[in-house]
């Protein structure tokens, strides 16, 4: 029995998610079932590093699974892709230790978040960006979620569906930058919680609007209540940007 890591990159915009859910059709559903087709019967089971929601996307998303299929990893990668539809790719494919596991052996990932800041919503960005007509300043947010940044329990950004007992996490680094007008805000951590970048990002939105002063994240991370964080920016602008696991696997 083989142990394989899988990388896939994928537009969620068809999707709920990357789970396998009752009456809804999933990124892990959708693989599965071309690795069915691939190994002749045989569906794997899948362990993804993440979960991802509805309409969110993924430049970079990990799974590991054991297979007995003595087929190689190039053979493995490219018949997927060939199997598997338009809106996920079959990045790369290679044999792991039998103790890998692609969520607990992760050691941290990195999430975008991308704001299309224009009076009119771009056709080519439609589905895969926030569409934010209002005047945006990108070096003010970027100076104001370095609060972010640091060991903190997160419990105010977190969604009320989250199951985390301990929401403490570690932010390495987070920025909002611009290019012309695609606005991204990036955030690389040790984990996430339900919801917490899109959280992040409706916050800042706020502070752009005035309605949280820009001086007031530590206090709402410290105050632990989801009340004081501001609104949880809708789906479609974020992607799972980068997966980091130790370098023998990376």
């Amino acid at each position: 029995m083989r142990n394989l890591l899988l990388t896939i990159s994928y537009k969620g915009t068809n999707y709920h998610g990357f789970q396998v859910q009752k009456n809804a059709v999933t990124v892990c559903e959708t693989l599965q079932d071309a690795m069915q087709t691939l190994f002749q019967g045989e569906r794997p089971d899948v362990k993804g590093c993440s979960r991802t929601d509805a309409g969110v996307h993924a430049n970079m998303f990990c799974v590991s699974f054991k297979t007995e299929s003595d087929f190689t990893c190039d053979h493995i990668r490219r018949s997927l892709d060939a199997i598997l539809p338009d809106d996920i790719a079959a990045v790369d494919c290679e044999e792991v230790s039998d103790d890998f596991h692609a969520r607990y052996s992760c050691k941290g990932k990195r999430y975008v978040y991308k704001i299309w800041n224009a009076p009119y919503m771009s056709p080519f960005w439609q589905g895969l960006a926030l569409h934010y007509p209002k005047p945006l300043d990108e070096n003010f947010l970027d100076a104001v979620c370095t609060d972010f940044i640091g060991t903190h329990d997160f419990s105010a950004f977190c969604g009320s569906n989250g199951e985390q007992e301990d929401c403490t996490r570690t932010v390495f680094d987070c920025q909002v930058e611009r290019e012309g007008d695609l606005v991204t805000f990036s955030v690389t951590g040790d984990g996430f919680l339900y919801n917490m970048v899109r959280i992040m990002v409706g916050t800042l939105l706020e502070v752009n609007e005035g309605k949280i002063e820009p001086d007031e994240i530590l206090d709402i991370i410290e105050s632990k209540d989801r009340k004081k964080a501001g609104r949880t920016a809708r789906p479609e602008g974020l992607y799972l940007d980068y997966v980091l696991y130790d370098e023998e696997e990376d």
